[in-house]
């Protein structure tokens, strides 16, 4: 590397690394204000605090990245440029687009650390932050009873202090039992009380001194009950412990949040989209299916077929959930073939153990009480009789007597072996109909008014159908959205890498253009560029979100709209272009004028 390359690189490091710091500190006081009255007076522990300011400053860090290196570029070339060292560079032939090689390099290297970083790290911290930001947002504020107020955050209690000493000592003490959920029917009044927490903040000990306790039961609804019992006790001290269960913080397990697209990488981003997909096209496969019901006559014959597309991933899904399917089960039988064979080794072991026990040797008669073990086995030669027993003629039924129809005609019954009648065979009538059976057919349809009521059903069908249509239309729609903001999070992860190089094809030529360093006019316009390159983030998030663009181009809007630019700029800082002086913009209203009288045709 050349002293040039390092004198660039080495007094662009310092502003990047302080304008990184300053911009991450500012997008984190913004993302703690959302958050500022959840997550604070919950009295929790510093380190609590600061593992979740570290969670934040990580997850913050991509939006950051850009922003650091337009202000740092900007910075830096406006520096060279203000001390006329840039003027020196090129004087001594060297080019711009050469002077910025350096930094150039570094910033493509900060990209693909941007890319790794969003695609590695940040899905993992934003699964931590998710998790431990739940946890927080959970748990009861921390116990502040304040003078004159009722106090609601112990669950079942409501008290009310008029006047505190210090933390612990209390007077004039009001408390309202609730834990019966039967109203303020149990009331406690205490001259005053200590207030102490013990194991590990775990319990609070409220001790009460000269008070009185009021308990009345709760009045039944009719009207000539006995009136309700009413007690009332004094006592000189009285202690009451509370459980400050609810004001501990419980971590919650991080699977929860699995499903989370923010928490995904590229791989489980594909995945999601591969699950959506399959969903999608269910639903769809699953409207061909439950429209044939509708149409009753259109499917006497002929059935819906879904399209090619959907009967294909129909098809592979169906044949991915059998591989599934096979391998669990070839995993469960495996599972149940290796216990059942532990189970029989086992059970041998116990059946010769007991023969061992039971069976006295030859030589020593058998005490009184002991047992003998006889094997009886089953005679096979019976059971295998039993079992091949068959019925060597085919059962065969002919009624005798004759069953008479309808019609008068004589009708024999025949049963097959299997007992089952024969169905009779069926005629096909070929000649058309005569006009007596078309007028006792159409009598038969406006006489009972059939007509009437097929068009009642057909109505009631294809409302149905439309109401399910619309019900799967609008499932279909939020599957559909959800599988756009999945595409939004994959992308992003280039995007938002990509932006660090578009940031600094801006702010390195604006700075030779500029030619001021420190924080005034570097800081004002690397604000508008990054409102700008924000505003258009957004809007084209939002239109690919809403199906209007294709969630590529909308991810890709702001770093497209921006790359113009920024060659604008690198294009008029070859030229020494002086973009932001008076003279530039004066000469050129002078061509403008020029040109226009050129134009304009002279008065006769």
């Amino acid at each position: 590397m050349k002293k040039l390359d390092k004198l660039i690189l080495g007094s662009f490091i310092g502003p990047f690394l302080l304008t990184f710091l300053v911009v991450d500190f500012i997008l984190l006081t913004v993302n703690m204000l959302k958050y500022f009255d959840e997550i604070f007076g919950k009295g929790l522990d510093f380190w609590i605090y600061m593992e979740l300011i570290s969670y934040f400053v990580i997850s913050i860090s991509p939006m950051a990245l850009p922003l650091a290196v337009l202000l740092s570029s900007l910075m830096t070339f406006g520096n060279l440029g203000e001390h006329f060292e840039l003027t020196a560079i090129k004087s001594s032939g060297i080019s711009l687009i050469r002077a910025m090689r350096s930094i150039g390099v570094f910033v493509i290297v900060l990209s693909f650390a941007a890319y790794l970083s969003n695609n590695h790290l940040v899905p993992k911290v934003n699964l931590k932050t998710f998790s431990l930001l739940y946890d927080i947002r959970m748990k009861s504020p921390a116990l502040d009873i304040k003078e004159g107020v009722f106090y609601n955050g112990i669950p079942g209690y409501s008290i009310k202090v008029n006047k505190k000493l210090d933390d612990v000592r209390l007077k004039d003490i009001i408390i309202y039992d609730h834990t019966g959920v039967q109203g303020n029917l149990n009331v406690t009044l205490a001259d005053s009380g200590r207030m102490e927490t013990f194991f590990n903040d775990s319990y609070m000990r409220l001790t009460l001194y000269n008070g009185i306790n009021y308990s009345e039961e709760r009045q039944s609804r009719g009207i000539a009950e006995k009136p309700v019992n009413f007690s009332r006790g004094e006592f000189e001290t009285n202690v009451i412990v509370f459980s400050l269960d609810a004001f501990q913080m419980d971590r919650t397990p991080e699977d929860l949040w699995s499903t989370n697209r923010a928490i995904k990488n590229i791989s489980g981003i594909k995945d999601g989209l591969d699950s959506i997909t399959t969903l999608v096209n269910d639903k769809v496969f699953q409207n061909y299916i439950s429209t044939e019901a509708n149409f009753q006559f259109f499917t006497r014959n002929r059935k819906l077929k879904p399209l090619p597309g959907i009967q294909e991933r129909r098809n592979l899904d169906d044949s991915i959930r059998q591989i599934k399917m096979e391998k669990e089960r070839a995993l469960k039988d495996s599972l149940g073939r290796i216990k059942e064979k532990q189970d029989s080794t086992k059970r041998a072991e116990v059946i010769q153990g007991r023969e061992e026990t039971i069976t006295a040797p030859e030589d020593k008669p058998l005490a009184l009480g002991e047992a003998t073990a006889v094997k009886s086995q089953p005679n096979d030669s019976l059971f295998k009789k039993k079992r091949e027993i068959v019925r060597e003629k085919p059962l065969t039924l002919v009624d005798s007597a004759d069953l008479r129809s309808s019609e008068g005609k004589d009708k024999k019954l025949t049963l097959t072996p299997a007992g089952v009648e024969k169905e009779p065979e069926k005629v096909i009538r070929t000649k058309p109909l005569t006009a007596e059976e078309k007028a006792k057919i159409d009598s038969v349809m406006f006489g009972k008014n059939y007509i009437g009521n097929a068009i009642t059903i057909a109505s009631n069908n294809s409302r149905n159908l439309k109401n399910s249509f619309d019900v799967k239309k609008a499932q279909i729609d939020t599957d559909e959205r959800e599988y756009r903001r999945y595409e939004i999070s994959w992308y992003q992860k280039y995007t938002q890498a990509f932006a660090c190089i578009v940031m600094f094809m801006i702010g390195a030529p604006l700075g030779a253009i500029i030619k001021k360093g420190g924080l005034g006019m570097p800081v004002l316009i690397s604000i508008i560029f990054f409102i700008v390159y924000y505003m258009l983030t957004m809007t084209g998030e939002k239109w690919a979100k809403e199906g209007i663009i294709d969630p590529l181009i909308g991810t890709w809007f702001s770093n497209l709209c921006l790359i113009p630019f920024g060659l604008f700029f690198l294009k008029q800082a070859r030229k020494d272009a002086r973009l932001f002086e008076p003279d530039f913009y004066l000469a050129v209203w002078q061509k403008l004028k020029k040109w226009s009288k050129v134009i304009r045709p002279k008065a006769a």
